[in-house]
């Protein structure tokens, strides 16, 4: 999906939007498969933590975005990047340590910026991405540029100090901030139920005195609506919101986790409310789409990643000689 592609509004507006809406969730879930495929195969090092059956969250919250506003990921940040407006081969050229990919190779899964698109980075470190985007975010205010800056972050990150650091700073200087929390129930294999005290993660913003929303994390149409809202706030100059998105991840933290702590009931209960056939549902009730229209955009989604991780291959290897070129050098005498 290039720049050009970004759209922004209610996937249920316009038949044009209901299909980008529905070729991002595709090309979301259809990259992460083809991720799996190569790890498994050994073609990809390093790790990965998928985020398949979260795709309608990133989906929803940069369709409320314009071009120019920014945000920051994490190390399951595959679907931000995707859904801001990146392109696919370069990301599957970064995960295979390709030249042409977003890092020249050196940063792979977890670590991926597209500034063109206004995504400052994943962050392989929990929490990590939020206290930058308070920094974009002052940067914002301070500059008059009239941009919003969106932090994407699972549960885990809550119960990090980044967090509440991040999010006061945020409350008392009122920035023009999202703190977006894909609640997937799973801080790696702790449960949510274990590692907070509250039944609510929203409530979480009254803390900061800043309004904490909940949201079904797998309905794009409820997350571009709160999102929507949490936008038009923050350019109003009233500050960031605090949305909890309910969700799920079907697999398992990262490639190395045997997911013992869940069962196959569990799974299959979350299997079952994929985001992306909802929409197709409510895109076919709403006569937006046809069911052959949305069987073509499948088949290019599939298409467009077959195609980016081709090309990916046939790229040239990262070298390693060039390892320390982006890296900041003092010289001493």
């Amino acid at each position: 999906m290039s720049v050009k592609q970004l759209l922004v509004g209610h996937p249920l507006s316009s038949p044009e939007l209901a299909r980008h809406a529905l070729l991002c969730m595709w090309r979301i879930r259809k990259f992460e498969e083809a991720v799996e495929d190569l790890f498994g195969r050994g073609m990809m090092h390093g790790t990965m933590h998928l985020s398949n059956g979260q795709e309608a969250s990133p989906t929803g919250v940069c369709m409320a975005l314009s071009i120019k506003d920014q945000i920051t990921s994490t190390h399951r940040g595959h679907g931000h990047c995707i859904a801001k407006g990146a392109d696919l081969t370069r990301m599957i050229a970064e995960l295979l340590g390709k030249k042409i990919g977003y890092c020249g190779g050196r940063g792979g899964s977890m670590h991926i910026a597209d500034v063109e698109t206004g995504n400052l980075g994943a962050n392989g470190i929990v929490a990590g991405g939020i206290p930058i985007a308070a920094g974009a975010a002052l940067a914002s205010k301070m500059m008059r540029s009239g941009t919003v800056v969106v932090s994407f972050f699972g549960d885990g990150a809550m119960n990090e100090g980044a967090f509440h650091e991040a999010a006061n700073l945020a409350a008392i200087w009122r920035l023009p901030m999202i703190l977006f929390c894909e609640n997937n129930r799973y801080g790696m294999s702790s449960s949510t139920a274990k590692a907070f005290a509250i039944d609510n993660l929203a409530d979480r913003g009254k803390g900061y005195g800043i309004p904490g929303i909940n949201v079904d994390g797998n309905d794009v149409v409820a997350v571009y609506e709160v999102a929507h809202a949490a936008v038009s706030r923050a350019k109003s100059g009233q500050g960031p919101t605090l949305i909890v998105a309910d969700t799920y991840r079907w697999k398992g933290h990262s490639r190395s986790d045997k997911n013992l702590y869940r069962t196959k009931e569990e799974i299959e209960q979350w299997r079952a409310k994929d985001p992306i056939p909802r929409f197709i549902t409510s895109s076919l009730k709403a006569g937006l789409l046809t069911q052959e229209q949305c069987d073509a955009i499948q088949r290019e989604a599939t298409a467009a990643v077959k195609s980016a991780v081709n090309e990916s291959l046939r790229a040239e290897p990262a070298d390693p000689l060039h390892l320390l070129e982006a890296v900041f050098k003092v010289n001493t005498p």
